[in-house]
């Protein structure tokens, strides 16, 4: 997988699953039944593909698979071939995703996509050819992690992860909102800290949380998850979500041409 910068704001993205595991569940300790976790539609509600979660202190991190195992740092192959140090030390929280599978026949099938509380785990339950989300302080010119937390992945949630991954751009965008012109929009992608444009079409819906919204109401500085589709070469959005406005608030910059109302460790 590709770099991920994980802002202190939750992002929609990202993925949903790693962001589940990473919410602010009870850990069990390991060994112990998983109880039922509050997966998307809970009770705390669903996080983004790649955002941060509560207490973790605005730090940023990468996922990846482990390479190799030592006793205070572990190796990382990122989907785009780069190698990375993950140092760890007793502060570090190591946990593993659960998914709650159910047997064949009853609800949801072998595998109902909920998720259960996270169980605590020692440095040495990760192995060489785990995929892991790893959540600190990246210099990416040093290629190192000073992780505050690590996270096993599921294998299917991984698997998952990186069909969601490769789609951002093409049926789903989040980002923070950097300009309005008209029925366009600019955000800053927080999968890839790149910007992209969507535009609006009388098909799009708009909503605040759960609230209806128009894309006048629509701020820059706002965060957004979008849902839609690329078509003669734009992304066209078919339902936009905002999550309000993200940390430090609005940039000073102006809406141009607005839209009418209807239209840690550290690495040795």
């Amino acid at each position: 997988m590709q770099i991920r910068v994980f802002p202190a704001i939750v992002v929609g993205l990202a993925l949903c699953v790693a962001a589940s595991a990473q919410d602010a569940l009870p850990v069990q300790p390991a060994g112990q039944q998983p109880g039922q976790g509050r997966g998307p539609g809970g009770g705390q509600g669903q996080r983004g593909p790649w955002g941060g979660g509560p207490g973790m202190g605005g730090g940023r991190g990468l996922s990846g698979v482990v390479t190799a195992v030592a006793a205070d740092h572990y190796t990382l192959k990122t989907d785009a071939g780069e190698t990375y140090t993950v140092a760890f030390s007793a502060n570090t929280r190591m946990m593993k995703q659960q998914v709650q599978r159910q047997a064949p026949g009853q609800a949801g099938g072998p595998d109902s996509g909920a998720m259960a509380a996270p169980v605590q785990l020692k440095p040495t339950d990760i192995k060489v050819g785990d995929t892991v989300i790893a959540i600190g302080q990246l210099d990416q010119a040093a290629k190192t992690v000073g992780a505050m937390m690590v996270l096993q992945i599921d294998p299917e949630r991984a698997r998952q992860m990186r069909e969601i991954q490769a789609n951002y751009g093409k049926t789903w965008l989040q980002g923070r909102v950097t300009a309005i012109n008209g029925v366009s929009v600019t955000l800053l992608g927080t999968v890839d800290n790149a910007a992209h444009t969507f535009v609006a079409d009388e098909n799009t819906t708009f909503r605040k949380r759960r609230d209806p919204i128009t894309l006048a109401d629509v701020q820059v500085g706002d965060m957004m998850r979008v849902e839609g589709a690329v078509k003669d070469g734009a992304f066209v959005a078919a339902s936009v979500n905002v999550m309000g406005m993200a940390p430090g608030g609005a940039p000073s910059m102006p809406r141009a041409n607005p839209a009418s109302p209807d239209a840690i460790p550290q690495p040795k």
